[in-house]
């Protein structure tokens, strides 16, 4: 597995977790990386992504402002901290790489996947 994923967990609504992504084969160091979320049935849906040195950031609109994204490139790892979480944001988190070093939102231009971490959200 080139990328893993972890720190989902259970937490109730308001409250705040970091998921972290490490790049153990530092596969995805000079690409853009992102965070997507799936819940079973539905389809795997963007959350997050970052350029190659962390200058360019974007978020989905359900997320903006409350998710940050951001990567330690010393240390191989992608982050996103989430705070204000809502029951809406229950899904498994999933970190990818890009093809590209460029800032991609489309989950058809990244090319590796960790393996998921759940996070769910009690009301």
């Amino acid at each position: 597995v080139q990328l893993q994923a972890s720190g989902g967990g259970l937490v109730q609504a308001g409250g705040s977790l970091r998921l972290s992504c490490a790049d153990s084969r530092r596969t995805s160091s000079n690409n853009g990386m992102g965070w997507f979320r799936q819940i079973t049935g539905k389809e795997r849906e963007f959350v997050a992504a970052i350029d190659w040195n962390g200058g360019r950031t974007d978020y989905s609109d359900s997320v903006k402002g409350r998710f940050t994204i951001s990567r330690d490139r010393a240390k191989n790892t992608l982050y996103l901290q989430m705070n204000s979480l809502k029951s809406e944001d229950t899904a498994v988190y999933y970190c990818a790489g890009a093809r590209s070093s460029f800032l991609v939102t489309s989950r058809n231009q990244y090319n590796k996947w960790g393996q998921g971490t759940q996070v769910t959200v009690s009301s």
